[in-house]
């Protein structure tokens, strides 16, 4: 069995458990692509949740409300801020215009000014 996203307008409207043969059978009305629940970040994760080798499927698994772009033929999450940009640089994640501080303290971003501040 297999995981895959149902594609409208170039967003994910629903992801079901199929075998591949129900899908390509014509069964199911819209288009339906294949999309792995190990994948994030254009990486392969195993069952630890840890990077494993394996072989990424499309960016990201797909969920309810994010896009696929089939131009690159990857999933993405919705945008979290306007500031915020996606590539193939961000392994399809979406990343702020500056890194998060590394200093060990807890922050949230500010979109009004475009900026990382600490949480007291």
């Amino acid at each position: 069995m297999s995981h895959f996203a149902k594609i409208v307008d170039g967003r994910v409207t629903e992801v079901i458990v199929a075998e591949a043969d129900f899908i390509n059978s014509g069964i199911l009305p819209g288009t339906w692509i294949q999309t792995s629940y190990n994948t994030k970040g254009n990486v392969h994760h195993g069952s630890d949740n840890e990077p494993d080798g394996g072989a990424a499927l499309r960016g990201n698994y797909a969920g309810i409300g994010y896009t696929y772009d089939s131009t690159n033929d990857v999933f993405y999450p919705p945008q979290p801020y306007p500031s915020w940009t996606i590539s193939a640089e961000t392994n399809w994640l979406w990343a702020p215009p500056t890194p998060a501080p590394t200093d060990g303290r807890t922050y949230h971003w500010d979109e009004t000014t475009t900026s990382w501040v600490a949480i007291e």
